[in-house]
């Protein structure tokens, strides 16, 4: 890694088929003119595909005109951020880029506008469409595996309807990806695609490589015994007014032995509330508690659903077994493409665990941002760290 004269940091890997790097927002800069030093850094002669993540203190429409005005071939999308994960650690106020080589990587891209009216049968014919197109772009490389990634406007509150149509008619080719917002109290885009700004949209994308790479999800909570029920609740805006016909926010902070004034974001990041589908637990995490008592989720919630406060487990130590295992698995990792949730940045800033969690996204070359929730699969969930790990040598098929 180095630093330039111009304040961009540099890929650690410049003969690797994945490039990254990272660049500061500075208010004395012209926005075109630190995109165009990120892009120097990361664009390789032949370029399949660049992802950017821009913090929010970036306008996307600077950043598309500026992607727009540089003139690649490249497909170069991207989205705004909570926060970013940088080989470098977590950063707040940059833009981190990696570019895919087109020896290695082929990506086909479709653009899904005005979720609110996104129909689950729609979502399935996109999908098998995409996968059409894309199983002939890849034969260009030798025995290709796929992944898909799909990056949601989380305003529209669709990502349930969209993550379920979509792993469901990708089938065998697994699903990760993250919800984005927008600049605090302001209703600005949050994504782009080549230069064009979208509003409303999902971004699904189908990626071939002939590199081994592993998806993966985790997280570290584990369920206490007692059970709650969602008796009262309005699933269209995932707002819970009653729990176990109390309100919901007293029930809730009354279950964690807390006056209702206690509740912080620091407490729903360290116990969210989890339901078990498919032998698995799945977290419900709890975005804000409204004056009126009601809680408002990050995920979908509804009446009669039967949930369970969860324990916050060691997150430090769970990222270092998943990290143990990824590498047992590939040997050396050249990059990981990561989605984490946004309250579990909260939770290492206030367990102090954020100089921990930097050395591990160092130690194994993660570049991503923090979300408004994950998709994994069919499942959009929240509170987990998603992502998927690329090795550095030829998948076996």
């Amino acid at each position: 890694m180095t630093a330039t004269e111009d304040g961009a940091l540099e890929s650690a890997d410049r003969v690797g088929s994945i490039l990254w790097g990272v660049q500061e927002h500075d208010p004395a800069a012209a926005p075109r003119d630190t995109v165009f030093q990120l892009l120097d850094t990361i664009l390789q002669p032949e370029c399949e595909l660049v992802i950017l993540f821009c913090s929010p203190q970036f306008h996307i429409e600077d950043v598309a005109n500026a992607v727009a005005a540089y003139g690649v071939t490249a497909r170069i999308m991207g989205c705004t951020t909570a926060g970013e994960l940088t080989p470098l650690g977590h950063r707040h106020g940059t833009i981190v880029g990696l570019s895919f080589a087109a020896k290695h990587f082929v990506a086909s891209i479709k653009v899904i506008e005005q979720l609110a009216g996104f129909e689950i049968a729609e979502g399935l014919a996109v999908a098998r469409g995409l996968l059409a197109e894309h199983e002939i772009a890849e034969q260009r490389l030798s025995m290709p595996r796929s992944f898909s990634i799909l990056i949601n406007d989380g305003l529209s509150m669709r990502e349930e309807a969209i993550a379920s149509a979509f792993g469901n008619a990708l089938g065998h080719v697994p699903l990760v990806g993250g919800s984005v917002g927008s600049r605090p109290s302001m209703n600005e885009p949050n994504m782009f695609l080549d230069g064009r700004v979208l509003n409303n949209a999902a971004l699904l994308s189908l990626i071939a490589t002939d590199l081994d790479f592993r998806v993966f999800h985790t997280q570290h909570f584990e369920p206490r015994d007692q059970k709650l029920v969602i008796t009262k609740a309005d699933a269209a805006r995932r707002m819970v007014m009653e729990i176990n016909a109390e309100p919901a926010g007293q029930e809730y902070a009354r279950l964690l032995g807390l006056k209702r004034s206690e509740l912080t974001p620091a407490i729903f990041a360290s116990h969210p509330l989890v339901l078990r589908a498919g032998g698995r637990y799945y977290a419900r995490a709890i975005q804000q508690v409204n004056d009126d008592d009601s809680l408002h989720f990050f995920c979908a919630i509804d009446e009669g659903i039967v949930l369970s406060i969860a324990e916050s487990g060691d997150l430090v130590d769970d990222l270092e077994s998943l990290f143990e295992r990824i590498r047992r698995d590939l040997g050396p990792v050249q990059a990981v493409l990561g989605f984490d949730c946004i309250l579990r940045y909260i939770e290492m800033e206030q367990g102090q665990m954020l100089p921990s969690v930097s050395r591990l996204l160092a130690e194994n070359n993660v570049v991503g941002f923090n979300t408004y929730g994950e998709q994994f699969g069919t499942m959009h969930m929240s509170q987990t760290f998603t992502g998927i790990a690329f090795g550095r040598g030829r998948a076996d098929g």
